[in-house]
């Protein structure tokens, strides 16, 4: 562990904590600061992983930050396999809303993945830490092991972004060495919003983090885009016919608005969107990655047309079915899943579940014995979350001028698609530097890149909705090249 000099950390605190802060708070963060330069050993040093042959050759940490309120927000950060003190800072934030970013330690772009055995670590030789420190955040309180005293994990994305902001600069306080670093936040899925309302306060706040730019992985970046593009790649990889086609262009679409079928009025016309969207999300596709089964066969649909319908596709304005009937033939049912969390359709997080709920393994990431169960989402959080924002636009001209920024899309996804991500990149009317091209991972076409001023849009060929998980090896490129602004 590297320690600044006491002068140096005093300066730096004093830059990030704002002038309101508490003078206790402040004097706290010096004595521990003083206790961990006198010790060399940072308390949330994970000092041995469970299911870890060999120790590390970088230093990892796990513990917990201040959130706004009673909040406190769990992170696993890990220091980069190169030089930690000049690689960047990446910020790694799942979605949901209400879904954990462990998983993206342990089955996308973290160093050690868990064995399908629930018990073994390995490692994953495309992590991002190769090029990067990254801190896996936990957020909101109620995701994963973070909490929150008062148990009401009822919150927004304005909420969210203001509790990221106190988390972000909390963790500066632990580690101010990383401070002058430079400072990146990526997000995936519903992270598409988590990630620019966080960006958007940091910059507001005028700390003295220093924030590069931010990435979106398969995010949502406009609900009306979303829905109506989900339309179009649903006909066009052939998962309906043309009776459905015809039908929604008959009743959703005219000569002079185009085709509308996100909040179309035209009862028609919602008849023939519901009828799209049972093919794609009703009868049993994996929506993540269309071209991939479904992890333990076919999932109960009526789960995955409430999910579908009531976070990512609300543009559509329909209403949730009715729980089916129980079958005489003993065929599955949805369930309501319970309050301690719930796994999405087609996804397989029984290892990493069992794991990270082992008492070992708990304590060796510092969790007290009062947190609850991980569980890869909470249906707690998720169903008391409110949307506040209908897109992102706003968010990212206001960041544009002065952040580089990233959106890429494994191109198999029907969750977040890439054409309404396209779409929205598109939008923002950027000016053009390079037209569309192929670029290449090991001599094949990985994918395909546009870049604008300050905004690259890329595809990644055959992944989904997790790219670092389906193409670790054209993620780690891909992100590399970012940092580096090297495209």
């Amino acid at each position: 562990m590297r320690f600044i000099p006491e002068l140096q950390q005093t300066k730096q605190l004093n830059n990030i904590m704002s002038a309101d802060t508490a003078t206790v708070t402040f004097l706290c963060a010096l004595s521990l600061l003083s206790v961990f330069q006198a010790l060399a050993v940072h308390p949330d040093q994970i000092q041995k992983l469970p299911g870890l042959a060999t120790n590390p050759k970088f230093a990892q940490y796990s513990g917990y930050v201040n959130a706004t309120g009673n909040k406190r927000l769990h992170y696993w950060f890990v220091e980069s396999q190169g030089n930690p003190k000049t690689d960047p800072v990446v910020l790694w934030l799942n979605g949901g809303p209400g879904c954990s970013s462990l998983d993206g330690y342990l089955s996308e772009n973290g160093p050690y993945h868990v064995e399908d055995d629930g018990s073994t670590l390995y490692e994953n030789p495309y992590s991002w830490n190769q090029v990067a420190n990254v801190v896996y955040l936990e957020s909101p309180a109620g995701v994963g092991f973070s909490y929150s005293t008062d148990k009401n994990y009822s919150t927004n994305d304005d909420q969210v972004a203001m509790d990221n902001l106190a988390a972000v600069q909390s963790f500066f306080v632990k580690f101010p060495q990383f401070l002058p670093n430079d400072f990146y936040i990526v997000g995936e899925s519903y992270g598409g919003f988590y990630v620019p309302t966080l960006a958007v306060n940091i910059m507001k706040a005028n700390t003295s983090i220093n924030f590069k730019g931010f990435g979106i992985g398969n995010g949502l970046t406009s609900h009306v885009m979303n829905a109506n593009s989900v339309v179009y790649y649903g006909y066009y990889h052939g998962l309906y016919g043309d009776d459905i086609w015809t039908s929604l262009n008959k009743y959703c679409c005219s000569d002079d608005t185009g085709c509308q079928f996100a909040d179309n009025q035209d009862a028609n016309c919602q008849e023939s969107v519901r009828q799209a969207m049972h093919f794609i999300f009703d009868i049993g596709l994996n929506e993540y990655a269309l071209y991939l089964d479904c992890a333990g066969g076919l999932p109960p649909h009526f789960a995955r047309w409430r999910m579908a319908v009531s976070h990512l596709f609300s543009a559509f304005k329909l209403p949730l079915p009715a729980p089916p009937k129980p079958q005489v033939n003993g065929s599955r049912m949805y369930t309501a899943p319970t309050k301690v969390g719930l796994t999405p359709p087609c996804i397989n997080a029984t290892a990493q579940t069992t794991w990270l709920n082992r008492p070992d393994v708990r304590l060796a990431l510092h969790i007290p014995e009062f947190v609850q169960p991980w569980a890869l989402c909470s249906a707690e959080v998720g169903d008391q979350y409110t949307t506040v924002y209908s897109t992102m636009h706003d968010q990212y001209l206001a960041l544009l001028p002065k952040y580089r920024a990233l959106v890429y899309n494994g191109d198999t996804d029907m969750a977040c698609n890439f054409l309404g991500d396209q779409w929205f990149v598109e939008s923002l009317k950027q000016p053009v530097l390079a037209a569309r091209k192929p670029w290449t991972y090991n001599n094949q076409v990985a994918g395909f890149i546009k870049q604008f001023q300050n905004l690259t849009f890329v595809t990644v060929k055959g992944a989904g909705h997790m790219v670092p998980q389906w193409k670790p090896g054209q993620a780690l490129a891909m992100i590399t090249n970012f940092l580096h602004n090297s495209f």
